[in-house]
């Protein structure tokens, strides 16, 4: 694989701070109050769900630019949880909640919803690791 870009990042942990390379990203880092932390921060999950949402929406605007349809107003949100895989250790799931704009067709904004899922590099790197939901409202 040619790589088009690298993002780099460092953390600290749960209680602490995470910065990118470029110093663009600066975060302060808390577990969330369900957790049994002070929630004064963002957190892993947050991010994740941030960045799932954005790549799935661009994912979704190259579709549908590929087959002349314009979702310029959709909006994706990721609902990222997090919960004990049995075995000692976590694990996330994904729902995403894609909002098409009026006039889609349902039929149609399923399939613009299940080609955005094949291109999404989240998409992809999720795909048979942990289940991921897809909404369409």
């Amino acid at each position: 694989m040619s790589t088009l870009y690298t993002a780099i990042a460092t953390a600290s942990g749960r209680d602490g701070r995470a910065v990118s390379s470029d110093k663009k990203l600066d975060v302060t880092l808390a577990r969330p109050v369900e957790m049994g932390g002070d929630g004064e921060g963002t957190n892993p999950e947050q991010l994740f769900a941030a960045g799932y949402s954005a790549c799935f929406a661009s994912a979704l605007n190259l579709v549908a630019a590929s087959k002349k349809i314009d979702v310029s107003d959709a909006a994706v949100t990721a609902e990222v949880g997090l919960g004990p895989n049995g075995k000692g250790g976590f694990a996330l799931s994904v729902t995403l909640r894609v909002e098409l704009p009026d006039g889609i067709p349902a039929e149609a904004g399923r399939e613009l919803v299940e080609a955005a899922h094949q291109v999404c590099p989240y998409s992809n790197a999720t795909r048979g690791n942990i289940p991921v939901q897809l909404v369409v409202e």
